[in-house]
């Protein structure tokens, strides 16, 4: 049973869709009401958060079973959580926490704050709540009183109002570090903290700085993609739109800091953050540019010393083209705020960068393709148009397949799809997880749990060919 509402979207969006999940190949090999009812399935799925809070160990630093010793002892610390930290057996540099909830059975306090809904999905997966996502508080709030919180998720509430009788969702309670006039200060807006979770309806450790060099918090998928990738030590590889650094971090952990891993995005801010991320996770072989990647082909001979792009072709072992995308499978998401021709803008971006990726590798080289979303547009059809498009790809088996395979509905083969890996949220029924139930699950059947119930992600391994 859903705890809250199926996710929202805009009317065309909606509409464009229902036309994906219902699409003829789909509808032929599943029959309409089977096809209606995991749309449905997903649609509900989206709203709620993963089951399981998912850590990568940065082993360049530290053994897992270590960080996994570190990590419980400071789950300890958490008031009314007492939760296993499970090693992944395919995933060997990952630690999956169980998320307990929804619990149904919390009171609701008469002292209100509402915040954004990006801050509401934070606190959700274990966030507290800072100060710049607090849009309301109600007339009365002092430090240290009990406050209830809601996500105001379609961004109706005018920051700085002492109440919101719109379209609110409970997140939780927690303790006001601030009164009401220090979060709404005239002399300019506050960081730091502002209510402590103390209640969640999703009780998930906050992340913190918690061992922050030796762990990063990671979607699942998000993982599994550098491990498709599987870079080698002394390769040069590129990840083509990096921000704000996970993947690349990752990619340099596996090459054991030995080679080169270029990390380009063009937003300078997000380069900052990836340049951070790889001193605070100690690895050095990672260089970060602010640059289009659509730009990063050089059509003129490069001088020797150059270092950033734009780079000659065939300069590379492995790309990562982890895309912009219309980000439908992020988790959770009660209100999607996208309109049709924001989703429909991206195919034709992933499409300059992935001619620009093709391009860049070496023959031999391995491409590997993923996004954060759901739609047939900038998954399966991408490969099917690449596969046309360029006849040195070949798509190759993933290791580790962890997801399902892809959908139906864009031409492709069955043995294509099988190659291809979707991680699909609708894959699992529903539920939550309570102490009792954690408790009496066997460990492998909450791996497979993690493995299905995560973000929707997509992924495709190409190699190219040796030139004859």
């Amino acid at each position: 049973m859903s705890f809250f509402p199926k996710i929202s979207f805009q009317c065309e969006v909606e509409e464009y869709l229902t036309k994906v999940f219902r699409n003829n190949e789909l509808i032929t090999a599943l029959g309409g009401q089977e096809a209606e009812n995991k749309y449905q399935s997903l649609l509900s799925r989206l709203s709620h958060p993963p089951s399981f809070t998912t850590v990568r160990v940065n082993t360049h630093l530290a053994s897992v079973k270590h960080v996994k010793k570190l990590l419980f002892e400071e789950i300890q610390k958490f008031k009314g959580l007492c939760v296993p930290v499970l090693e992944h057996p395919e995933l060997q540099d990952i630690l999956l926490i169980p998320v307990i909830g929804p619990r149904r059975d919390l009171k609701k306090h008469p002292s209100e704050v509402i915040v954004g809904a990006q801050c509401g999905y934070a606190v959700l997966r274990g966030a507290h709540v800072y100060v710049p996502g607090i849009v309301s508080a109600s007339r009365f709030v002092k430090a240290g009183d009990l406050v209830s919180v809601y996500s105001d998720i379609e961004g109706k509430c005018k920051r700085g109002a002492k109440e919101f009788k719109g379209v609110k969702v409970f997140l939780g309670n927690g303790i006001s570090e601030l009164s009401r006039s220090e979060i709404f200060s005239s002399s300019g807006p506050l960081k730091g903290l502002g209510v402590r979770m103390i209640e969640p309806v999703y009780l998930s450790p906050s992340f913190d700085n918690v061992l922050p060099s030796h762990l990063f918090l990671q979607n699942l998928p998000s993982v599994v993609v550098s491990h498709i990738l599987n870079p080698q030590p002394g390769e040069k590889v590129l990840d083509m739109c990096a921000a704000p650094g996970g993947k690349a971090t990752h990619l340099a952990t596996l090459m054991h800091d030995q080679g080169e891993v270029i990390a380009m995005d063009k937003i300078a801010n997000k380069v900052k953050k990836i340049k951070l991320n790889a001193e605070l996770l100690q690895l050095n072989c990672i260089k970060a540019f602010c640059y289009d990647g659509t730009k990063a082909l050089s059509v003129e001979k490069r001088e020797d010393e150059q270092e950033g792009p734009p780079f000659s072709p065939e300069s590379f072992d492995r790309i990562l083209l982890d895309a912009p995308c219309s980000g439908m499978g992020q988790r959770p998401n009660m209100a999607y705020s996208s309109t049709l021709k924001e989703v429909t803008s991206y195919q034709p971006l992933q499409r300059k960068l992935f001619t620009v990726a093709v391009k860049l590798l070496k023959p031999g080289g391995v491409l590997v393709y993923s996004t954060c979303t759901i739609t047939l547009s900038e998954n399966e059809e991408q490969v099917a148009w690449a596969l046309k498009r360029f006849p040195c790809l070949q798509l190759h088996p993933q290791e580790p397949h962890i997801g399902g395979e892809g959908m139906k509905g864009a031409g492709l083969r069955l043995d294509q799809l099988k190659l291809l890996q979707r991680f699909d949220p609708a894959a699992v029924t529903l539920q939550g997880m309570d102490i009792n139930s954690l408790q009496d699950s066997r460990e492998d059947d909450l791996i497979s749990l993690a493995n299905k119930d995560c973000i929707g992600f997509f992924i495709a391994k190409f190699i190219k060919s040796k030139s004859k």
